[in-house]
């Protein structure tokens, strides 16, 4: 039977860090609500600051991550909530430049995992692209069909370039 209390040993260096954090912590006044009005789907790669990148703070938008920034049934139903709910007008689809998901074939990924752990993998899918602008396109178009989305919301795309920070928007 495993032990459920929660691994405090293991997680020492960030509770430590979050003490630091609470003593100079100034958010409480925020809402819910994306006060800048915007979404954006992006990569869960570390090397990207979403807020940062379009020179907003906390508060100011929704943030959506997954592995390549994919628009899942998840996300999908997010977005309906925050379009109704939470105050976004626009969407930016944004996945990354040198990203895993963009750069390997979702069999190599099964076969390493499987490999390297002895875990098979293959029920789930990892949504790997070979053109990340042509997923982006449909991954864009997908959100502007969705029929539960508020209408009058803006649907975008864009690359975010990991080496320079520069967001490229993309015609979809």
């Amino acid at each position: 039977m495993s032990d459920n209390t929660f691994p405090r040993d293991s997680f020492s260096a960030e509770l430590a860090a979050n003490d630091e954090y609470i003593k100079t912590f100034k958010y409480s006044g925020l809402t819910g609500v994306a006060q800048k009005g915007l979404a954006i789907v992006t990569c869960m790669d570390s090397r990207i600051n979403p807020l940062s990148v379009m020179g907003m703070s906390s508060g100011d938008a929704k943030i959506l991550r997954n592995a390549g920034a994919r628009v899942t049934e998840d996300v999908l139903r997010t977005l309906v909530l925050a379009t109704y709910l939470l105050g976004v007008k626009k969407i930016l689809v944004m996945p990354h430049t040198n990203c895993r998901m963009a750069s390997t074939e979702e069999a190599d990924i099964h076969d390493y995992i499987e490999r390297e752990f002895g875990v098979n993998t293959r029920s789930l899918e990892f949504r790997t692209v070979s053109d990340q602008e042509a997923a982006l396109a449909i991954d864009v178009n997908r959100i502007r069909a969705f029929p539960f989305l508020n209408k009058d919301v803006v649907v975008g795309g864009a690359i975010y370039d990991v080496a320079t920070g520069k967001i490229t928007p993309i015609d979809c």
